[in-house]
């Protein structure tokens, strides 16, 4: 029996995290509800040991439901019929097996039924359920849509529907529309309030909406008439029991086709207002969306597991000119950069998450009680690494991700282009995660200010000093030479005060900046577990050396008649 827990050393690796031990102290409060609940830990090393067990349990669904029912849950995907979406029969299987273990409301605290468990443990969740079913992870793990109403809604939304997501129901966030994707401040759903019935109404239609036919609904709607822009948003919570919303049709989509991406139309469909009004862009959708964006990078990694494990399988057991293709080097080489860049993105995946664990936990403390100004200065420090390594996480995630499964295919061969090997559905399911939740570049547009500013490049300094094994420290000493490159062609687009050069090379910037970051978290996680990481250190680390070349030449040699060509596209 096959457990996608206990099978990755790595998940283990990154749940001993020195910084583990902060963020179960902000988390537990000191062990303050010991006494109140049966299943709270009484000190650190038990709620270590409940993270331990649970996720057991979690790898061993996935292992033995989840990732057996993918393949017939790709070919039978979901319906549309009577207004609704159904899901395909594995996945009802996937979802009363989670279910009946008590795994939806991880995040949540334990008076609304929810297990309390810091992101760090939610994340490697979703790493093992994307490495089973990228597809079902995109249902299950949009249960963290009940942190936008713990974070704004009132004690009575938080009751009411908090209790329900942690008993099993399902969520999703209706964000998107026909004329506005990326540019959310464009949705024009409109929310209007009835002084006689003392409650909103909504109407109108959102498109690409995930898991569209779920229990309970976060909707961006313009409830401010008249406005145009952002300032006109807020949130909104629609109930599902309360009716009037239609499932028009299910979109045909190349992968992920478990999950059910739905085109909704509203039609006087009774909601409430979560939060203030006017803020529903402007602050709750970017709280919803860097979170859906970790998840998303979690779902690369586990695409990047699932895309070694077939490769890896594959040549291995594959034999040409008498012998196995893992013998021969163009495949050797594939299959190690594929383990080399799925342990960098798992790395930043899980320091980005510990960096929201420590800066949400004292925000929510705040709300508790006045901060310490030693607190205040943590609580600032790690969320503005927060906020500067999600798109890092996500974007960087979900390129590498796409490389990894491109090479898997690869590896494979003409097989690996049937639909006989999993490989082919990971391929597609892959693509889509450089696309929502913020395409690939506008994770850049949200990082580039983190480039420019100098941000990153402190960060690297400050990674610079981290002690690392001796047979590493020639691998630290090339990353600080790469470092000092990379600051000289942030200052060559800087100097240029040309917005538009800027943004053109801004992809490069960022991808440099992420790059060296992974390669010093592959050091230090070398560095506490070699067995485990040093041979993925050596590799990215090389790799990592001609990205920067590649970059750093490539803006030092751009010439203003080339960016004439770039203008006139």
């Amino acid at each position: 029996m096959a457990n996608f827990y206990t099978d990755s050393p790595e998940l283990k690796h990154y749940l001993s995290h020195p910084l583990m031990k902060r963020i179960v102290e902000l988390r537990e409060r000191d062990f303050e509800e010991k006494d109140q609940y049966a299943y709270a830990p009484q000190d650190l090393e038990d709620a270590m040991d409940n993270y331990d067990k649970v996720l057991e349990i979690i790898g061993e669904i996935c292992g033995d439901i989840i990732a057996p029912n993918a393949e017939g849950v790709d070919h039978e995907g979901p319906t549309c019929a009577d207004g609704h979406a159904y899901y395909a029969s594995g996945t009802e299987q996937n979802l009363d097996a989670l279910r009946k273990a008590g795994l939806m409301g991880m995040s949540m605290p334990r008076r609304f039924g929810g297990l309390n468990f810091p992101s760090v443990t939610f994340m490697i969740a979703a790493d093992m359920v994307s490495r089973a079913d990228a597809g079902f992870e995109n249902l299950w793990a949009l249960q963290d849509c009940a942190e936008t109403i713990y974070e704004f809604g009132s004690e009575e939304q938080k009751q009411h529907y908090i209790s329900r997501v942690c008993n099993g129901e399902t969520m999703s966030m209706d964000l998107t529309e026909p004329d506005a994707g990326s540019d959310l401040q464009s949705a024009q759903l409109k929310a209007t309030y009835s002084e006689a019935d003392g409650c909103w109404y909504l109407n109108g239609v959102k498109r690409f909406i995930t898991n569209g036919d779920s229990d309970i609904h976060l909707v961006l709607a313009r409830s401010e008439e008249g406005t145009k822009d952002g300032r006109g948003l807020s949130m909104f919570i629609y109930d599902k029991r309360s009716g009037g919303v239609t499932v028009r049709r299910i979109e045909g989509k190349m992968g992920i086709k478990g999950s059910p991406t739905c085109e909704l139309v509203y039609n006087n469909a009774k909601a409430e207002l979560c939060g203030e009004r006017r803020l529903g862009l402007i602050k709750y959708v970017m709280a919803l969306m860097n979170g859906a964006r970790l998840g998303i990078a979690a779902q690369a990694v586990g695409i990047s597991q699932a895309a070694y494990e077939e490769a890896l399988a594959y040549a291995r057991s594959r034999r040409q000119f008498g012998k196995p293709i893992i013998e021969m080097a163009p495949v050797a080489e594939m299959v190690v950069n594929i383990k080399a860049k799925l342990d960098a993105v798992r790395a930043i995946l899980y320091q980005t998450s510990r960096y929201v664990d420590i800066y949400k936990a004292l925000e929510d403390i705040s709300k508790e009680r006045k901060l310490t100004l030693e607190e205040r200065k943590e609580q600032k420090y790690y969320a503005k690494l927060a906020d500067s390594f999600t798109p890092l996480s996500k974007g960087l995630g979900s390129e590498l991700c796409n490389q990894n499964v491109y090479d898997c295919v690869q590896v494979h061969g003409g097989s690996g282009y049937m639909k006989d090997y999993a490989c082919e559905r990971l391929y597609r399911d892959a693509r889509v995660t450089s696309i929502y939740e913020g395409t690939t570049q506008m994770q850049v547009v949200a990082a580039i200010r983190y480039a420019t500013s100098g941000f990153y490049a402190s960060v690297m300094r400050e990674f610079a000093e981290w002690k690392v094994l001796p047979e590493l420290v020639t691998l630290k000493e090339r990353l600080g030479a790469m470092i000092a490159r990379y600051e000289e062609v942030v200052n060559v687009v800087v100097e240029q005060k040309d917005q538009e050069f800027t943004d053109l090379m801004a992809r490069r910037l960022v991808e440099m900046a992420g790059y060296i970051i992974m390669g010093y978290l592959l050091l230090q996680d070398a560095t506490s577990s070699p067995e485990l990481f040093t041979s993925s250190a050596h590799v990215f680390i090389h790799w990592v050396e001609a990205e920067v070349d590649k970059h750093t030449g490539y803006i030092g040699r751009i010439r203003p008649d080339v960016m004439n060509y770039y203008r006139k596209a």
